[in-house]
């Protein structure tokens, strides 16, 4: 069971929770009315999940980039889905995009949410239960996919929006905002792996690399599918 918590209007912190509330602002969740093994296709960017660490990390470029990235969402009236956290890179890119007058969309679990650190000023907050519903739901509702620097948690959401693309479950381009050259041995990483003839060099291409949040967004908007399966034909999966 999920719940969805829109802010006042003049009350940015305050959150109605009241069944009542819930009913008169329902989320609009993308729903498959075909095959679900049918690719799909972002017709534009209006959304753009992003992942990104809990906490700030040490070098304040991270922050800086965060904040630089939430600014240019706003500014292109791009709705930022992310995990509805107040903490760390999440928070601070959260806030950078309300503090422009952009969409924030957070999904969050309700067990996170009881630890106090999801964000009350959002245009919207999506509760769920468990981690495989909130991950499925900022997939859902975006149109492209950007990480940040972070830890576990980043890579594997990340990483699973990714292979779906790979394997053509959707077809949504990813990105890495590669700050301060955080991701460097993670791309170091995805040329080994092409060597050694575990990863295809059209699935490793198909990442987008970039170091500055404008022309990551750039890309996202021009991005054009890999057409080359991993290992099945279409029809057979």
């Amino acid at each position: 069971m999920e719940t969805l918590r829109r802010r006042r209007p003049l009350d940015a912190v305050s959150v109605d929770t009241s069944e009542r509330s819930c009913r008169s602002a329902p989320i609009v969740v993308l729903t498959l009315t075909s095959s679900p093994l049918e690719t799909i296709v972002p017709r534009n960017l209006s959304s753009v999940g992003v992942y990104c660490a809990s906490s700030s990390g040490v070098d304040p470029e991270f922050a800086e980039a965060a904040e630089s990235l939430g600014r240019l969402l706003a500014r292109r009236e791009i709705r930022l889905i992310y995990g509805g956290g107040r903490v760390g890179l999440m928070g601070v890119l959260a806030d950078a995009v309300l503090a422009e007058g952009g969409d924030v969309h957070g999904v969050i679990t309700r067990a996170l949410e009881e630890k106090e650190v999801a964000h009350l000023g959002l245009t919207t907050l999506q509760v769920v239960t468990t981690m495989h519903e909130r991950k499925a739901a900022m997939a859902d509702q975006s149109d492209a996919f950007i990480m940040l620097p972070g830890g576990f948690g980043t890579l594997d959401e990340f990483f699973e929006v990714l292979s779906w693309s790979q394997l053509g479950i959707h077809s949504k381009p990813c990105g890495i905002l590669n700050v301060a050259g955080f991701f460097d041995p993670l791309l170091e990483l995805f040329e080994l792996a092409t060597r050694q003839r575990f990863l295809r060099s059209e699935h490793r291409d198909m990442v987008l690399i970039e170091p500055d949040p404008a022309s990551m967004i750039d890309r996202l908007g021009s991005w054009t599918p890999v057409t080359v399966d991993k290992w099945l034909d279409r029809g057979r999966r």
